[in-house]
């Protein structure tokens, strides 16, 4: 907005327009000489301003020097670092307590179908680690950052597919004792679940299973209602403090909608966000802490490279397959709409990653 703009009244003598303009002209200079501070009133900040000045942090899956390793990134794309340091284990799938002191996420030891993936969890300094089950998947946080919930293998032998899962389990980590969830034995074939702010429901992808081809499915956290919200896609992901809902409803699209729960079933209402990319592949979108922005793994079609070692054959979206060429964006989640990531998407669209080597899977951390 042009300040100058908002004194532009005609002069009703002719003999004072020149003086008007040379008014006019300095005050669209006055302007641009304090533009952080007008930029700041009028709401034009970048994403990059607004991502450095939130103090955030990002973790992520990233494959290094023949390892998949987890990286911590600052929210507005600098101080990269590798958190994990582990050249003969590899790390994937991380996912951070709400009240950001742990991560919890999936190791594999062996190659092939002797791949064991397991479930652990470490301080948020990468200190401290800890088994919490063997051939596990899918580790997720509860809302009290006490729980961490996941996904037993189906089977003993291994499978790189993210539904090959049967089962849910709760592990509370003051007492080290876990359960079942009240519906274990009718769960099958989930993957990517999480938790509602609140904790009472779990929303999660089932792939061929559970009496579903496909679908995003709510789950009682505590009892037996299943919900299926009758959307297309899969990885969907609750935010952090409402009951906002993003998630994926094809390769090139990430929606995010809201949830309305006082009807009976809860259903999912028009999307206020979409973003797209007809090109390139967008998956795993996350939350920040306090809702406000999202991140996305952005990357080209492939289905891995199996003569890198500790990688699968399969799509490359998934956790453990080679993907190269695929980094990390981050968007505002509050600006409702339609981006376009093949347009000019600059001061609303940053890049986290730049070096392709495999970014994917991040999740945010709260530093304060």
């Amino acid at each position: 907005m042009n300040i100058a703009s908002q004194f532009a009244v005609i002069p009703s003598n002719p003999v004072s327009i020149y003086s008007f303009s040379k008014l006019s002209a300095f005050l669209t200079i006055c302007l641009w000489v304090v533009l952080p501070m007008e930029r700041v009133a009028f709401g034009e900040i970048s994403i990059e301003d607004d991502l450095k000045s939130s103090g955030y942090q990002l973790v992520y899956e990233s494959y290094v020097e023949r390892n998949w390793e987890l990286f911590v990134i600052n929210a507005d794309g600098t101080g990269t670092r590798n958190l994990t340091q582990t050249p003969d284990v590899h790390e994937l799938y991380p996912q951070v307590s709400p009240d950001g002191t742990k991560i919890c996420f999936v190791s594999d030891k062996g190659t092939g179908r002797k791949t064991v993936r397991s479930v652990y969890v470490m301080n948020v300094d990468g200190s401290e680690r800890k088994l919490i089950a063997e051939r596990a998947r899918q580790p997720f946080w509860h809302p009290d950052s006490k729980t961490i919930a996941y996904l037993p293998q189906e089977y003993k032998k291994w499978n790189v597919v993210d539904y090959y899962t049967k089962g849910m389990v709760y592990h509370h980590l003051p007492t080290g004792k876990s359960r079942p969830h009240p519906n274990h034995d009718k769960l099958h074939h989930l993957y990517n679940p999480g938790f509602s702010a609140d904790g009472k429901w779990i929303v999660s992808t089932v792939h061929a299973g559970m009496g579903y081809q496909h679908a995003i499915l709510l789950l009682e956290a505590e009892g037996y209602q299943i919900i299926d919200l009758g959307v297309h896609g899969c990885r969907p992901c609750f935010s952090p403090v409402d009951n906002r809902l993003a998630w994926g409803p094809g390769d090139h699209e990430i929606a995010v909608a809201e949830i309305d729960f006082d009807v009976d079933p809860p259903r999912i209402g028009p999307k206020q966000i979409q973003v797209i990319d007809k090109t390139l592949k967008i998956y795993h979108v996350d939350w920040s802490p306090d809702g406000q922005f999202l991140s996305i793994s952005r990357g080209p079609t492939g289905d891995g490279d199996i003569s890198k070692a500790g990688t699968h054959q399969s799509a490359c979206e998934i956790v453990g397959v080679y993907a190269p060429g695929w980094n990390l964006i981050a968007l505002s989640a509050e600006k409702h709409g339609t981006v376009n990531l093949e347009e000019n998407v600059e001061g609303r669209v940053l890049t986290l990653t730049r070096n392709g080597k495999s970014n994917k899977e991040s999740d945010w951390i709260k530093t304060h």
